[in-house]
């Protein structure tokens, strides 16, 4: 692979502006830098995950592979005009979701972030997957015609796996159930 980045510190930023992969330059508070900046906070909590899973462990591949789906994500979102489509990967991640469900009971109540280390950093990824997934949403409505809206849509299902994957993590540990407080 040839170098991609020669220098990490380039300045180019220190008036508030930042560029794009296709070299346009926006202002750093510009809705593709909230979209790019969440995509990659989310990518840095799935990758904690991932640390706290053994290398056998049934989620670590599929985690892994939705680390790079998110990488693809993020590099479309950063050279605008981008043709990706996310739509194969909905339909993986509404497998996985099913397939893993088979091992949890129903829900009952609502649960509490929690259980297991690794669980409860699966609960902050999939809160940080659903301010992605806003972030999109609000790039995708001022530039409709520059985004496909499947990307939102691969993160809005893909906090719906992360949930079942928490409440898979926390199969050994007891789930914290929502206490309504009494009136």
């Amino acid at each position: 692979m040839a170098n991609r980045l020669t220098r990490i510190t380039t300045r180019s930023g220190d008036q508030g502006k930042s560029g794009l992969a296709d070299g346009s330059r926006h202002s750093k508070t510009d809705a593709v830098f909230a979209a790019l900046g969440d995509i990659d906070e989310l990518n840095c909590a799935l990758g904690i995950v991932v640390t706290h899973l053994a290398s056998d462990h049934p989620l670590r591949a599929t985690l892994i592979d939705l680390q790079s789906r998110l990488f693809d994500l993020g590099g479309a979102v950063a050279m605008p005009g981008t043709i990706l489509s996310l739509a194969d990967e909905v339909a993986a991640l509404e497998t996985h979701v099913a397939q893993f469900s088979e091992q949890l009971g129903p829900l009952a109540n609502f649960i509490l972030p929690g259980g297991t280390i690794a669980g409860s950093q699966m609960h902050l990824a999939r809160a940080v997957s659903r301010r992605a997934e806003r972030s999109l949403w609000s790039l995708i409505e001022q530039r409709p015609d520059i985004y496909d809206s499947s990307l939102a849509v691969f993160l809005n299902r893909l906090s719906d796996a992360l949930f079942v994957f928490a409440r898979v993590l926390n199969l050994s540990s007891p789930e914290l159930f929502w206490q309504q407080k009494p009136r």
